[in-house]
């Protein structure tokens, strides 16, 4: 805290003396109301000049009303609340400590606090990220700035992030690139601490692959009568934007592209009268593309089960087959079997 600081981050309404109080004022009574063994403990980090402003500032106040003493508290409560004035960095810690403990002692603990915020860890993690999400990052950095970046990532993730840019935003980085030289040490920490902030927001944020992997998985839960209605006016008012997640579905009809060996742990996995129920609404392609991956005697017993069943609901059988689907979407995410795309289909070679 120093007088400067609160000068300009506080506000500066008339006192209760009938005067405007100056920073030096303020910071004065902030430090009485420390008391003399904090307020002497804090004094000792300020430099000179604002120790001899404060110092004149308290022998000059007197007696201070308590209405007086309440409104700067209040205003500096205030003032902070709303995030003004008070920012952090690991420097700025690092200085902090450097003042009053031993080198040894500030290299240990910065050791320990640093620990995953190593140089290699961080631009490893930023080169593992979506390059879009790179690219819409360094948009809002300065050209050099994104420049210092780029330069530190592997090529391959740099040449994606800058192909992702506007030709005239790309244009610029590259020029900055090509005639960056070294960046200060001081600089580049200052970007490294930056960039070790807000990676925490950046991985928090859904890309586009995440966001239409989502809706795949919305639209997976649709029963057929509502996706066709609504994929119908999707590819005809967005078809770029619906494409995409239409080829990350996997629905019922999908299954018709598993291997035997891999229908097998499917069938499996479900429960009570799942199977039959969901082929009474298949196609016969589908149906006897799951008979053919049982043995004979399994078989036989599914067909008698569907005979007996009578009438079903449309809905029971829809329920049934998005039941399956999870089942293969759950297997799958523990690889035991592999989903195959929509656009995967098997190559003939003749």
């Amino acid at each position: 805290m120093s007088s400067t600081m609160i000068e300009t981050s506080m506000k500066n309404p008339p006192s209760q003396l009938g005067r405007r109080l100056r920073g030096p004022e303020k910071s004065a009574i902030l430090f009485l109301c420390l008391g003399e063994k904090r307020g002497s403990e804090l004094m000792q980090k300020l430099d000179d000049s604002d120790i001899q402003k404060i110092t004149r500032a308290v022998t000059g106040l007197g007696v201070i009303p308590a209405p007086l003493v309440e409104e700067v508290m209040t205003e500096f409560s205030e003032t902070v609340l709303n995030g003004a004035g008070v920012i952090g960095s690991l420097s700025i810690a690092e200085n902090m400590l450097r003042s009053f403990l031993p080198s040894e002692q500030v290299d240990s603990i910065l050791k320990d606090i640093r620990g995953p915020m190593q140089e290699k860890d961080l631009w490893s993690r930023l080169g593992s990220m979506n390059e879009t999400i790179i690219a819409d990052y360094l948009n809002g950095e300065h050209e050099q700035t994104a420049a210092a970046i780029l330069s530190k990532l592997h090529t391959d993730v740099a040449a994606q992030a800058l192909t992702r840019m506007t030709p005239e935003r790309r244009q610029a980085v590259i020029e900055r690139m090509i005639t960056m030289k070294t960046v200060p040490a001081e600089t580049m920490r200052h970007i490294e601490e930056t960039l070790q902030r807000d990676l925490v927001a950046i991985a928090a944020q859904p890309g586009v692959d995440d966001l239409q992997k989502r809706m795949a998985d919305l639209f997976n839960k649709f029963d057929p009568d509502m996706f066709d209605e609504v994929s119908a006016k999707l590819e005809e008012r967005m078809p770029q934007d619906f494409g995409p997640i239409r080829q990350k579905m996997f629905t019922f009809d999908d299954l018709m592209k598993l291997d035997p060996q891999s229908l097998t742990p499917v069938m499996r996995g479900l429960e009570g009268n799942t199977l039959p129920l969901a082929l009474r609404g298949a196609t016969k392609e589908l149906r006897d593309h799951f008979l053919a991956a049982l043995p004979a005697r399994s078989r036989d017993m599914l067909l008698d089960e569907m005979d007996t069943m009578g009438p079903v609901r449309g809905r029971d059988v829809r329920a049934a087959q998005a039941a399956i689907v999870d089942c293969a979407r759950g297997l799958a995410a523990q690889d035991i079997i592999r989903l195959p795309g929509p656009d995967d289909e098997e190559e003939m070679i003749e």
